[in-house]
């Protein structure tokens, strides 16, 4: 539980903004059962093999890793993951006409079931809903290319031309796409309100988005289980769990059903 006067203020600003921008990471999607990436529990913290599958020169190179990554898509806890308090707390902002737009890393789709209008929410990481394909970029949604996996293809490669076929995420080592950055950029330097939640802060350029909206003078809260790197660009940091925090803010008490 936030301390009264810190409630208060964030509140207030949250309620005198007209252009709230949301930034948020992994650990958002924690009480939904997806795990995060670098925390206690997180998925490269318990399995370092798996950080080498987000590497596109190991996924492009070696076969094994893509049977692997395949696997691992298969059994991904985002098909039965269903938004939490902190997505819907959103939605409340969005109802109140102030959300510009939310800049996700996360790449669940979270925020759309939650039922966020796809068009403002801004995936700089991509989205695992959908594969494409490494060669000439044939996209399809997901679940017709897991079929085929389920079906007894360890590692399906591209029906248009027979090319290596991944999620349509951005790996490491793989360029982001220059519209979804250049608008992620834009919205954060034109809000009067930035709210970073459940992010380290520390995956570029992303995380630029906080100087960014700091520098053209923007208010930024920072919601995170711990402190991050860009504690020192915000007007109010609030530790904890981020289910509880981004109700009392929002003034949600009661989670939505779903």
């Amino acid at each position: 539980m936030l301390h009264g006067n810190e409630l208060a203020a964030v509140r207030a600003a949250v309620d005198e903004a007209r252009r709230i921008v949301v930034l948020t990471g992994a650990g958002i999607s924690t009480d939904s059962g997806i795990p995060d990436y670098r925390g206690p529990q997180g998925v490269w913290t318990l399995d370092p093999k798996a950080e080498k599958i987000s590497s596109l020169q190991h996924y492009l190179a070696d076969p094994e890793v893509r049977v692997l990554a395949w696997q691992r898509r298969l059994h991904s806890p985002a098909w039965t993951a269903e938004p939490n308090v902190a997505h819907h707390s959103i939605i409340e902002l969005d109802r109140r006409g102030s959300l510009v737009s939310v800049i996700t890393q996360n790449i669940d789709g979270l925020h759309q079931r939650s039922g966020l209008d796809p068009s403002k929410v801004v995936e700089v990481h991509g989205t695992i809903h959908y594969s494409v394909c490494w060669s000439c970029g044939d996209r399809r949604p997901m679940h017709q290319t897991l079929e085929r996996v389920r079906a007894g293809d360890p590692d399906p490669s591209c029906e248009l031309c027979s090319g290596i076929l991944k999620s349509d995420t951005i790996s490491f080592g793989q360029s982001l796409v220059e519209h979804v950055i250049n608008r992620a950029m834009t919205d954060a330097e034109n809000c009067d309100l930035l709210i970073a939640v459940g992010s380290t802060l520390s995956v570029f350029p992303a995380a630029n988005a906080v100087p960014r909206a700091k520098s053209s003078g923007a208010r930024v809260v920072i919601v995170n289980g711990e402190p991050t790197g860009m504690d020192r660009y915000a007007d109010f940091v609030l530790l904890g769990r981020i289910a509880e925090i981004m109700p009392e803010i929002t003034s949600i008490h009661d989670s939505p059903k779903t």
